[in-house]
């Protein structure tokens, strides 16, 4: 026979059948709720934060032009933007027609200069270069080229 009134239960057939299914009680799920919120806002701020940092480095740099002044050298300017008055290390690298590199220099950007600034330099080569490569501008606290 069935039962005519299927939505009655008692609260011991209630709890086996919480019990069988893994159910838990409705108090928790506010908790939860609460708990996966608090994660999720504070991903949300370390994303923004580091978003933030990362737009906003103390020095950027641009490479103007090269030439190729003979087999052994070549003439590079790069601009070189810097958010304050800090020393920054410029990196180039000169690239013969094989991508191998064939020199190397590290251009230093004293503090006291102006925060915006072209730089020319001449970069000697072992032998012949086609190209000319500003790897990027780092400082003593930021030790990632830009």
């Amino acid at each position: 026979m069935t039962d005519p009134h299927p939505a009655v239960r008692t609260d011991s057939a209630q709890a086996a059948l919480d019990a069988r299914y893994g159910r838990t009680g409705r108090r928790r799920r506010p908790l939860v709720l609460g708990a996966i919120g608090t994660l999720v806002l504070l991903g949300l701020v370390w994303l923004l934060w580091v978003a933030f940092v990362q737009s906003n480095p103390p020095v950027s740099s641009r490479l103007l032009g090269f030439q190729i002044t003979s087999q052994t050298s070549a003439n590079v300017t790069i601009q070189v933007d810097r958010s304050k008055s800090v020393e920054a290390a410029c990196r180039l690298q000169a690239k013969a027609a094989d991508f191998s590199i064939v020199g190397e220099i590290t251009v230093t950007v004293p503090a006291d200069s102006p925060r915006q600034q072209t730089v020319t330099s001449t970069l000697t080569t072992q032998r012949a270069a086609t190209s000319v490569v500003l790897v990027g501008c780092t400082t003593a606290d930021a030790h990632r080229p830009n």
